[in-house]
């Protein structure tokens, strides 16, 4: 199949969309739902935890067991630890860049993150690439692999629509800092900035759209399959951008903070403190918990 497509020029995810969802044990299914919905709750839980939350809910399974769920789905703790991401140990790391960055335009900054998504009978993964500024999805794929290849597809027609970002951050996934993703940023001329391991806010705009978006668009009408999911997230991406207001852009849209270049805007923060900052200030106002700084990028 691989060799098939490339021969044929062909997106592979687009070949898989066009077959039947996976086949997978119902088991393993609920347990995929159920660790779904917790992390998406509570983003800082590990495998651990997860162990004990299936525990409770009268589901116990061992660590191993939810670790290989967990990885398969692409998700990890959002804690201060090793091996908080999948990584590719030959693609180059690029350093974050956005430390302290005031976000004052549109196409200042883009990101983009991969999210699991359930269907009655398998699961997918969603890529959305969005604006910081405006907060607006720019683009987005869906697929049923971890391939690099939609990622790169999402990106060329984010590119394509809107032109270039002056920075594009993203996590250090093995999709993110393969050849194939980077060289297209490279050859468009944007700076590349990549999170720090085990920094959970850095990327802190995307985890939150994926917490909207599930919460209300995915729990609620629990897509069958791969088309059904297509279709609705066009629906539910059009209703994001264009009609549902943001607090934080002062009640606007996304769509209209980025055409109009007005809203909100963002303030990205250190959660890491230098203790010289410290002399110089208030130590109580300078030592901010990662909940106080989550509410100030808000």
């Amino acid at each position: 199949m691989v060799r098939q497509c490339e021969l044929a020029s062909v997106n592979r995810s687009t070949v898989y969309a066009q077959s039947e969802a996976l086949e997978v044990d119902d088991e393993e299914l609920m347990l995929c739902r159920l660790i779904d919905e917790q992390y998406t709750r509570r983003p800082f839980y590990g495998s651990r935890r997860m162990v004990v939350y299936l525990s409770e809910q009268g589901h116990p399974v061992n660590r191993k067991r939810v670790q290989r769920l967990m990885r398969q789905m692409g998700l990890a703790g959002m804690a201060p630890g090793p091996n908080t991401s999948q990584g590719h140990p030959e693609h180059k790391v690029y350093p974050y860049l956005l430390r302290g960055v005031a976000v004052e335009r549109p196409n200042q900054v883009w990101s983009t993150d991969i999210t699991y998504i359930r269907l009655a009978r398998g699961f997918a993964y969603l890529v959305a690439i969005i604006d910081w500024y405006s907060r607006k999805v720019l683009s987005w794929r869906v697929s049923n692999s971890m391939d690099a290849a939609f990622c790169v597809d999402c990106l060329e027609d984010a590119l394509m629509q809107y032109g270039q970002p002056e920075v594009f951050n993203s996590d250090q996934g093995s999709q993110f800092t393969s050849a194939a993703f980077t060289d297209v940023l490279k050859r468009e001329g944007v700076t590349i900035s990549m999170d720090g391991r085990g920094r959970a806010l850095d990327n802190i705009f995307v985890e939150r759209l994926w917490r909207t978006l599930k919460y209300e668009d995915i729990y609620l009408k629990g897509y069958g399959d791969m088309c059904s999911l297509t279709v609705g997230l066009t629906e539910y991406f059009g209703f994001y951008n264009r009609e549902r207001p943001h607090q934080s852009l002062s009640n606007m849209t996304p769509g209209r903070v980025y055409e109009s270049a007005k809203g909100g805007g963002a303030m990205i923060m250190d959660k890491y403190r230098r203790k010289s900052d410290t002399a110089s200030g208030d130590k109580t106002g300078q030592r901010c918990s990662a909940a106080d700084e989550v509410a100030q990028t808000a």
